[in-house]
């Protein structure tokens, strides 16, 4: 019978096998949903962009009605290849790359600021220009997942560190070993130093989801749960602080609050969003009738997506979505605690976590329920190197599968 893990993964790993291990058959269940959520994610997005596409004051598409979606088809049949190849990798070949692939994506995240290779857009430099535009930060999170997994699966090897208890800080040393305090230190140094190089950029929605994405991995792998507690009132107090001396983030929590007070401009995009999501009703105008994305929504291509989603499949289509999203994050994490290790259990629950909370804020945002935050809907938002990433990962999922003890 299959051994399930402890919660929080705190069961012993298996022997660790050949890499040349003959692997087992993927997940289906998680396969299928991933294919019908891309599929589906296109097909909105054809519908949610093309008079955006024809209509582009700055004459990026060429009046191509089919810009977007031609560009996203393309990205999304690359992102299907690199599922499978990577689906067929042996997983733990990345547990001793963790380190390499994290500090390589340090490299990129302060690569933006350099002239020539940052692309600048709404006041941040987030994004590279080679080989194509994308964010060095989505490689950052998955950097941030292996390390975090990788250290975490081997906690047990970890050597307690001993002081003299004969003195007054020698004792107090020895505390801090008890709670463990000097056991996060590491993942402390690693977390401060992602989330000030994405300061610089600056890239706040990135931030809170590295941050997201440490507790959940750190939560898994069986760190005491006072940590969080006393985690959380830091992050928040700290969001506080920067809420009330950044008249940017001051600003959109105004706007978030009262979307009305600048209609035409800063509230725009919100007020839109609401009305698209009402005018949809139960059922919707229809695939494709949506009145909003003719250019009465800002971006409806990209962070909005959702809100055309609502408006053209109403309430039932959209909750219907919104099911396959959830159907898909409960498998996974059936995956994790299933895993034939800890290390893939913990990458498991990385991406999940991330991809949950990446579809909960979107979702949050269109609906008015958190301010803007710039975090997109995956496989529905337009944007070529965050699909194949994502896609990746999710591959990387299979591959944890294919050596699930259970298959």
């Amino acid at each position: 019978m299959a051994k399930t893990l402890q919660s929080p993964l705190k069961r012993k790993e298996r022997t660790a096998k050949p890499k040349t291990q003959i692997q087992g058959q993927v997940d289906m269940p998680f396969m299928l949903l991933t294919v019908l959520l891309v599929v589906i994610g296109l097909v909105m997005l054809l519908s949610a962009s093309y008079p955006t596409a024809i209509y582009d004051p700055q004459n990026r598409t060429g009046g191509d009605a089919f810009y977007y979606f031609k560009r996203q088809a393309v990205f999304a049949l690359l992102g299907f290849a690199v599922m499978y190849v990577v689906s067929k990798l042996n997983y733990r070949g990345l547990q001793g790359l963790a380190l390499t692939i994290l500090l390589i994506s340090f490299v990129a995240m302060l690569a933006v600021k350099i002239p020539g290779l940052g692309y600048t857009s709404g006041g941040a430099t987030r994004w590279l220009k080679y080989p194509i535009q994308w964010q060095p930060s989505e490689l950052g999170k998955f950097g941030l997942i292996l390390y975090f997994s990788s250290r975490l699966a081997k906690r047990e090897e970890r050597i307690p560190l001993s002081f003299n208890p004969r003195s007054t800080l020698g004792r107090f040393g020895n505390w801090l070993e008890r709670i463990g305090f000097f056991e996060l230190v590491p993942y402390g140094l690693v977390l401060v130093v992602m989330i000030g190089i994405l300061a610089i950029q600056p890239h706040m929605s990135a931030s809170i989801q590295m941050v997201v994405i440490a507790a959940a991995i750190l939560f898994a792998g069986g760190i005491a749960v006072g940590w969080f507690i006393a985690g959380g009132a830091a992050v928040g107090g700290a969001l506080t602080v920067i809420i009330l001396a950044t008249d940017y983030m001051t600003s959109r929590i105004t706007m978030w609050r009262d979307p009305w007070s600048d209609p035409l401009d800063k509230g725009l995009q919100a007020i839109q969003s609401m009305l698209a999501i009402g005018s949809g009703g139960l059922f919707g105008v229809g695939l494709g009738n949506s009145r909003q994305k003719f250019l009465y929504l800002p971006e409806p291509q990209n962070d909005f997506i959702f809100a055309i989603v609502c408006e053209e499949l109403g309430l039932v289509g959209a909750t219907l979505i919104l099911a396959l999203f959830a159907l898909l994050i409960v498998r996974g994490y059936w995956l994790a605690l299933h895993a034939r290790d800890k290390f893939g259990s913990l990458v498991i629950v990385g991406i999940m976590t991330l991809f949950a909370f990446q579809v909960f804020a979107n979702v949050a945002v269109v609906t008015n329920l958190f301010p803007v935050t710039g975090i997109s809907l995956p496989f529905f938002s337009a944007g070529g190197s965050a699909l194949i990433i994502q896609m990746a990962e999710m591959g990387l999922v299979l591959s944890i599968s294919r050596q699930n003890p259970v298959n």
